[in-house]
């Protein structure tokens, strides 16, 4: 199957940061739709209202479409049958995405979202494993984190320590690995972002979200696209008091790779 156009469809007037004419909208950000994605227009409207120019991209396919990042959205790829994101792993189009994000100083950015979290630990660009909450329930809250490392190419707009507000929803959500691999997480300052005041899924050392050494691959649990527009954010946001909706504090890491790759 080849990818087709498809109109995605907006809720309210698209208010991006900066003009269509901006360097940031130079920024080609793709976003892979598998089967069962369920996050992919949130994803694509996200980068939208960001300043940049979202490319959707079909995981059947063998062409990045010269995209210059790309983000895995999520949902249930495949049903989330065999395990959570396994068959993702081994779509065409992961080849080519797997294959550029360890490209060395021009590796392609890459963010994981939920599903996409998962789908990057099966293919080995993330270590540890994404297993089955540990309360055996599926979750949806709004989830107070702290950014703990500010130099990945999707943080840059954050500092170390602040804390934000995000949607979580999973039933897959327990980032589990050894403790030698979460001993080098910790010390090569690979922990990106960390559960606060409550742990929600049994996530070993409260861990949210994870990049590669390089930190152009990041991988977190939480949907920040659920939280990049006034109206339909989360009821809170850790930047302090907002109205019914009003918490946007993911949108910085759709920022942060659209500054990160204009420099």
């Amino acid at each position: 199957m080849t990818s087709t156009s498809i109109e995605t469809p907006l809720i309210g007037d698209l208010q991006p940061m900066t003009g269509d004419d901006g360097p940031l909208a130079a920024v080609r950000i793709g976003v892979v739709t598998f089967p069962g994605s369920l996050d992919d227009r949130d994803a694509m409207r996200a980068v939208r209202l960001a300043g940049g120019s979202a490319v959707q991209l079909w995981h059947g396919d063998h062409d990045l479409q010269e995209v210059d990042a790309v983000i895995i959205p999520g949902g249930f790829s495949y049903g989330d049958y065999l395990r959570a994101g396994a068959i993702s792993r081994f779509a065409p189009l992961m080849e080519q995405i797997t294959q550029a994000a360890t490209g060395g100083a021009d590796a392609l950015p890459v963010l994981g979202i939920c599903n996409g979290f998962q789908i990057l630990t099966e293919a080995h660009l993330l270590p540890g494993a994404m297993i089955k909450n540990e309360h055996l329930h599926f979750l949806c809250r709004d989830q107070r984190l702290r950014v703990e490392n500010a130099d990945t190419h999707w943080t840059g707009e954050y500092w170390a320590g602040e804390e934000v507000v995000i949607p979580l929803k999973n039933q897959d959500g327990q980032f589990v690995a050894d403790n030698r691999t979460l001993d080098e997480l910790e010390g090569e300052g690979r922990v990106v972002f960390r559960y606060v005041d409550e742990n929600p899924n049994g996530s070993r050392r409260s861990i949210a979200g994870i990049s590669n050494t390089a930190g152009n691959v990041v991988g977190l649990m939480p949907h920040p696209e659920h939280a990049v527009e006034a109206g339909f954010g989360p009821d809170s946001s850790a930047r302090g008091e907002v109205g019914l909706r009003g918490g946007t504090d993911g949108l910085g890491i759709f920022t942060s790779v659209l500054r990160k790759l204009v420099g």
